[in-house]
C-alpha cells in the first residue's frame, strides 16, 4: 500500500500548489484595486491515519494585521476632522484677509480714514464727502459679506452632517447583509475572503465619518462601536441615526434650538454628554464648526461692527445727531446691545448721508441732523469722525477681550485670530496626517508585492513538477509491477 500513499501524497501536493498558484495569480490580478487584501493559502501536514499523509488545505486567509488596520483606522477619522476644521479655518483667515489686501477689513477700514483725512482738508469737496460715503458703505457691506461668509459656513457644515448622518446609516445597513452573507458562506465552507474585502473597505469608508472600533464576533461577523463607546452594530440590527438639517443659517440659529437639530439615535436626542461618545471624525468636526467655531467668528466679528456703531454714535462726535444716532446704523435704527448678534450683517450707513435715500452729503460736514447746509469749509465734524476711528477706546463686547484699542486694532486682532486658528489647525491636521501616513505605510508592507508573488509563483512550480514527478515514478514502478504479472 506504500505506492497508493505515495500517489495520494502526491496528488494532495499537485492540488495545494495547483490552490497557491490560483491565489498568486488572484493576488497579482487585485495588485492595484482599492481595498484587496493579500492571500495566502494555508497548509497543514494530513495525518497519516485515514489520509495516508500528505498535505492538507485550511483555507485562504486574508494578510490583515487586525491592530494596525484599527490604529489606521483611527488615525484617519482624526486626519478627516483635521482637514474638515482646517479647510473651515482656513476660508475664515481668507475671507477677513490681511490689511493691504482688496476687500480686507483692515484694507476697508484704511480706505475708509483716508477718505475722512481727504474730506477733513476739503470739506468743500462733493468729490471728497462722497467718497467717504461710498468708503463707509464698503466698510459695513464687508462686514455684512464677512457675517454673511461665516453663516453659510455653518449651512454647509449642516449639510455635510446631514450627508453624513445618510451615509452612516446606509454604511451600517450594508455591514449587516455583509456580516450575514459571511456568516452563510463561513457554514457552507465557502471562500468569504472577497465579501470580507468588502466589508473592510464599507468600514474604512464609515471610519471617516466617526471613529470605529472592530470587534470579531463567532462566524466571522464584526461588531462595531465608536471610540468613545458607543455602540453602532452588534448583531444583525445596526442603530439607526437621525439629523434634521436647518437650511439656510442665520446668526440667531444657535444650538439646542429649533431649527437646529442634534443627533438621534433610535429616535433618541443624545445629550451632549452622550454626543462626546459620538465625536471624531468629519461628523464631529462638522459640529464643531456648526455649533462652535463658527458662531465664535461671528461673534468676533459682530463686535468689531457694534464697536464701529458706538464709536460714531458718541454724542460729542456729533450733537446734531439723534440719541443713539451715528454715522453707522443698526439697519436704519439706533443699536442696542441686547441685539449684538447678527449686527455684522445689518451695519448700514445712515440714510442722512445718502442722497439716493433723500439724504445729503452736506451731512458728513454739517450734522446728520442738520437742516440745512452750513459753511462750506467747516471740516470740525469730519476730524471728529477722524479721531473717534484712531481713538483708542473699551470695546464693550463680551466676544473680545476687555481692553482700549482703535477700530484698526481691533480689526487686526481679529485678523490675527483668524490666522492663529488657521495656522494651529494646520498644524494639528500635517500632524495627523503624518501618524495616518505611517499607519498606511504599516499596511501596505501586507499589500501585494509583485516580485514577492513571483518569488511564490517559482517556488510553487517547483513543487507542482517535484509532484508531478512522484506520479510519474509511481506510474512507472506500478507498469513495471503490471508487466511481470
Amino acid at each position: 500500500m506504500s505506492l497508493s500513499n505515495a500517489l495520494s501524497n502526491a496528488v494532495s501536493g499537485i492540488v495545494a500548489a495547483s490552490r497557491g498558484t490560483e491565489v498568486v495569480a488572484s493576488n497579482l490580478a487585485n495588485a492595484m484595486t482599492p481595498g484587496f487584501a493579500r492571500r495566502e493559502v494555508q497548509l497543514s501536514a494530513r495525518p497519516w491515519i485515514g489520509g495516508g499523509g500528505g498535505v492538507h488545505i485550511e483555507g485562504v486567509e486574508r494578510v490583515v494585521r487586525t491592530a494596525i488596520l484599527g490604529q489606521s483606522r483611527t488615525a484617519g477619522a482624526e486626519t478627516t476632522r483635521a482637514q474638515t476644521l482646517a479647510s473651515f479655518h482656513t476660508g475664515m483667515a481668507e475671507a477677513i484677509g490681511v490689511p493691504g489686501k482688496a476687500g480686507a477689513l483692515g484694507t476697508l477700514l484704511a480706505s475708509f480714514d483716508a477718505a475722512l483725512i481727504s474730506a477733513a482738508a476739503r470739506p468743500e469737496s462733493e468729490t471728497a464727502l462722497n467718497r467717504v460715503l461710498t468708503s463707509a458703505q464698503a466698510l459695513a457691506g464687508g462686514y455684512g459679506t464677512l457675517g454673511d461668509r461665516i453663516q453659510d459656513a455653518r449651512t454647509e457644515a449642516d449639510r455635510a452632517i446631514a450627508d453624513d448622518v445618510r451615509n452612516l446609516n446606509e454604511g451600517l445597513g450594508r455591514v449587516v447583509a455583509l456580516n450575514r452573507q459571511i456568516v452563510q458562506q463561513t457554514a457552507s465552507g465557502g471562500d468569504v475572503a472577497s465579501l470580507e474585502d468588502e466589508r473592510q473597505k464599507v468600514i474604512d469608508g464609515l471610519s471617516k465619518i466617526m471613529p470605529i472600533q472592530e470587534l470579531p464576533r463567532e462566524n466571522g461577523r464584526v461588531a462595531l462601536f465608536t471610540s468613545g463607546g458607543g455602540v453602532l452594530l452588534d448583531g444583525f440590527t445596526p442603530v439607526t441615526f437621525g439629523f434634521t438639517p436647518a437650511g439656510a443659517f442665520r446668526p440667531d440659529m444657535a444650538a439646542g434650538a429649533p431649527p437646529v437639530s442634534g443627533l438621534t439615535v433610535d429616535g433618541l436626542a443624545l445629550s451632549p454628554g452622550q454626543m462626546r461618545s459620538f465625536s471624531g471624525g468629519r461628523l464631529g468636526a462638522n459640529f464643531q464648526i456648526r455649533d462652535v467655531d463658527a458662531p465664535a467668528a461671528q461673534a468676533r466679528v459682530d463686535a468689531a461692527a457694534r464697536d464701529l456703531i458706538e464709536r460714531f454714535a458718541d454724542p460729542a462726535i456729533d450733537p446734531t445727531a439723534p440719541p443713539g444716532g451715528g454715522l453707522f446704523t443698526d439697519g436704519g435704527a439706533p443699536f442696542t446691545a441686547a441685539n449684538e448678534r447678527g449686527i455684522a450683517q445689518r451695519l448700514a450707513v445712515a440714510d442722512a448721508i445718502v442722497p439716493a435715500a433723500g439724504g445729503g452729503l452736506w451731512r458728513l460736514r454739517d450734522g446728520l441732523g442738520a437742516a440745512a447746509p452750513g459753511p462750506v469749509g467747516q471740516s470740525a465734524l469730519l476730524d471728529r469722525m477722524r479721531g473717534a476711528l484712531a481713538a483708542s477706546r473699551p470695546t464693550a463686547s463680551p466676544a473680545v477681550a476687555a481692553m482700549s484699542r482703535s477700530a484698526t486694532t481691533l480689526a487686526a486682532e481679529i485678523s490675527s485670530t483668524a490666522a492663529v486658528g488657521r495656522l494651529d489647525a494646520e498644524g494639528v491636521l500635517a500632524g495627523a496626517a503624518a501618524q495616518s501616513n505611517s499607519y498606511e505605510t504599516m499596511l501596505r508592507q501586507d499589500g501585494v508585492d509583485s516580485d514577492r508573488e513571483m518569488e511564490a509563483l517559482l517556488a510553487l512550480e517547483r513543487a507542482y513538477a517535484a509532484n508531478a514527478k512522484v506520479l510519474q515514478t509511481v506510474d512507472d514502478m506500478l507498469q513495471t509491477i503490471l508487466r511481470l504479472t
